[in-house]
């Protein structure tokens, strides 16, 4: 379970850097359109992490992808106005990259 165990530990990683984003990059604000779903992705990501081992695969596979969709959405954001969101292009590559990892362990049928 060694996979499940780098999943876990990319959510925390990844749910616990974007909510100190928003707090260093003053993203706090009623104008930001993704303090929203930057905040429900640190939930999902967080959430999925403490769910039991036998649970949590499918849980961690949709959150991942739900944050791959917001952080490359965020990216796409950035390159509109000519820039590089860096830590957006950052997550999401290893949001899709655990989420890839993490696909043979959530679809396995009971055992």
């Amino acid at each position: 379970m060694r996979t499940l165990l780098i999943g876990r530990i990319g959510a925390l990683t990844l749910g616990g850097a974007t909510f100190v984003f928003l707090f260093l990059h003053d993203s706090w604000r009623s104008d930001n359109l993704f303090l929203v779903p930057d905040l429900v992705l640190c939930a999902v990501l967080l959430a999925a992490a403490a769910l039991p081992a036998r649970l949590v695969p499918p849980p961690l596979l949709a959150a991942f992808g739900y944050t791959a969709g917001v952080l490359a959405t965020s990216v796409a954001s950035y390159a509109v106005e000519g820039r590089l969101g860096l830590p957006s292009l950052i997550g999401a590559l290893t949001a899709l990259a655990l989420a890839v990892a993490l696909v043979p362990l959530a679809t396995r049928g009971p055992a």
